[in-house]
């Protein structure tokens, strides 16, 4: 949205529900009436609702499902994240778009959101499905002062904050848990997905770009059939539509708060409130392609460790209690959890 058509925009938000006239928008903005007509034009092909009659002048009646900084931007507390704010609306994957944009030189905190993403990405190169107008897809560029061995664990702060504002979206937040190292899941299904890449000099973190997704509004019928088993949306769990602008500005003021802390005082400092949304202790796991060593799975040769989860290390590692009692320390890898018993198969 040109910055025009955005003055706009904001006069007509603080005149509320009473019209405001063409000749007043003129004089307040120092514009002719044509071209006041003209950036309302523009708002209505944004999709903004702006009514108006000759000599009644313009309203605004209602405003687009859409996660321009125009709509975001005034929602927002944060200092520093999202306040350099590049809205797509559509584009292959934002990690990318943000890639550059950090190799460029881009600031500590700027923000890309798509409305829709074609070539979406989770962890280990998996597919993320990103259809578009539903859900929330944004990458932030981050320039931590911090060394190469304490980066990953801000994959884990960042799951902190996800966790956080899906709760506040939920009836229940007790349905809400981080499933090691950063999946968040409602009900026991896959809501959101994290993904982190790193730029790095020598030992030190030049950039870091923090891709997340999250499943907002789409119904879970909508799913491919590769993922509606293990996945759902907010809306799909609670029953009703999620206010997708609410919901970014909230995360991003929480994510704001939770780098902050894990800046100053590493993953010690978001470590309970991890551990708080971490309900895999007790549960028998399976890790694939873990740098922790172990057997190998007979496919390829790829390390596994099999075990209970015992809870998370100080540096964000999970621990795994084998069944000889021994501990591995996973600090990398794809973690399936061994389906629970229901309590009848317990006793029987």
């Amino acid at each position: 949205m040109n910055e025009p058509a955005a003055r706009v925009l904001a006069a007509l938000r603080r005149a509320g529900a009473a019209p405001i006239s063409g000749e007043s928008l003129s004089a307040a903005l120092g514009v002719s009436r044509a071209q006041v007509w003209k950036h309302v034009e523009s708002l209505r092909a944004a999709g903004y609702d702006v009514t108006g009659e000759p000599g009644g002048g313009y309203r605004l009646a209602a405003s687009p499902d859409r996660l321009y900084p125009e709509e975001v931007s005034p929602r927002l507390h944060t200092r520093w994240l999202a306040r350099r704010y590049h809205w797509l609306d559509d584009t292959d994957s934002t990690n990318r778009v943000a890639a550059e944009l950090a190799r460029e030189g881009a600031p500590h905190g700027t923000t890309v959101v798509a409305e829709g993403q074609s070539a979406g990405r989770g962890r280990l190169g998996r597919r993320f499905f990103s259809p578009p107008y539903l859900n929330l897809y944004t990458s932030i560029v981050l320039r931590p002062r911090l060394d190469t061995a304490r980066a990953p664990t801000a994959i884990l702060a960042a799951a902190v904050a996800v966790a956080e504002t899906v709760e506040a979206f939920v009836p229940e937040p007790a349905a809400v848990e981080i499933k090691w190292p950063n999946d968040v899941l409602l009900g026991g299904l896959k809501t959101s997905g994290i993904l982190m890449e790193m730029g790095a000099e020598a030992t030190r973190v030049a950039h870091l770009v923090l891709g997340i997704g999250v499943n907002l509004n789409v119904a879970r019928d909508a799913f491919p059939d590769d993922f509606r088993a293990l996945a759902t949306s907010v809306s799909t769990h609670c029953g009703a539509r999620v206010d997708r602008v609410g919901f970014a500005a909230r995360l991003y003021d929480t994510l704001e708060d939770v780098l902050d802390r894990h800046a100053a005082g590493g993953f010690d400092a978001v470590r309970p409130r991890f551990e708080a949304r971490f309900r895999m202790r007790g549960k028998t796991v399976r890790v694939l392609d873990s740098a922790a060593g172990g057997a190998t799975n007979g496919a390829g040769g790829a390390p596994v460790v099999e075990g209970v989860a015992a809870g998370i290390d100080a540096d964000g590692a999970l621990l795994v209690e084998r069944a000889d009692g021994s501990r591995e320390r996973v600090v990398a890898g794809d973690v399936t959890i061994a389906k629970q018993p229901r309590p009848e198969e317990k006793r029987s």
